[in-house]
């Protein structure tokens, strides 16, 4: 008899009802801009454990408690299991090689007197992104790095992935640049790697809300926000490259990923495969 109570608390809920999967679908779009409609296998197979783990007798008990009096906790766990934190050094590189070669000679031109450059990393993830810009920035201007802010903003709605930012510690990949592994990065043991501490101080991370209103104090010469907007629905995605195209000063540039694109009314002027410019 013991075993058999046991067994029922451990058994996996009840397939989420139709009322309950549009409850959810509806709060987090609505909330974090994320389209969860065609995933409902997603959702089921990924939360049962929580709903388990918790107490919850089901999918409705745990709506009903995440939209009533969820903490910012239990909001970042909901989020961590629907999303894909994945992501690694020199993703893309073309788009890296594009802001090497280009923006950053334009960037490095307009700023010559103040020497103060402006750059966000829009749903940073695990920090790979920012910390690969910055040491992309360090490696263009030499010597001449001390004399500039090179700070750059780094932000995501997820804080189990920005703490793991903010350590900094990774597995390399075989095409780091050469020289980097020493120049911007310190062994951590067991084969990882942590960013060096001059990179580290280099990035901000910040957690973010995409679905906000855009009230930086400086607008922005060059906004990354790649793998993100595969997540958005059109109108959701135009309404974020609006307020991306506010926050980026005149001739700034916006960089997303080669598996997205911009719907084509978009104030951008395209310049490259994954990459456009404020006209």
């Amino acid at each position: 008899m013991e075993d058999n109570k046991i067994e029922k608390s451990l058994a996996a809920p009840a397939m989420i009802s139709d009322a309950d999967f549009r409850r959810l679908v509806a709060f987090v779009q609505q909330k974090y801009g994320i389209d969860l409609h065609q995933k409902r296998q997603l959702i089921t197979s990924r939360l049962a454990g929580t709903i388990k783990q918790k107490g919850f007798k089901g999918y409705s008990e745990y709506i009903d408690y995440l939209l009533s009096q969820g903490s910012s906790d239990d909001i970042n766990q909901l989020l961590s299991k629907l999303t894909t934190n994945y992501t690694y050094f020199m993703r893309e590189i073309g788009a890296f090689e594009y802001f090497q070669s280009t923006i950053l000679p334009d960037m490095v031109r307009r700023h010559q007197r103040d020497k103060c450059l402006a750059i966000w990393s829009a749903g940073c993830s695990s920090g790979e992104e920012p910390y690969n810009v910055s040491m992309y920035i360090m490696d263009y201007l030499g010597t001449q790095a001390s004399a500039w802010d090179t700070r750059l903003l780094a932000t995501d709605l997820s804080m189990n992935a920005l703490s793991k930012a903010q350590k900094g510690i990774y597995e390399l990949p075989d095409n780091l640049p050469a020289g980097w592994e020493k120049k911007y990065f310190v062994s951590a043991g067991a084969g990882k790697h942590q960013v060096a501490p001059h990179i580290k101080r280099n990035v901000i991370f910040r957690q973010f809300n995409l679905m906000d209103p855009i009230h930086f104090k400086r607008k922005f010469d060059v906004i990354f926000c790649r793998n993100v907007m595969i997540y958005f629905d059109q109108p959701t995605k135009k309404a974020l490259t609006e307020r991306f195209y506010e926050a980026t000063v005149p001739g700034g540039y916006l960089i997303i990923s080669m598996s997205e694109n911009l719907s084509p009314d978009t104030p951008y002027m395209r310049v490259g495969p994954s990459i456009f410019k404020k006209k």
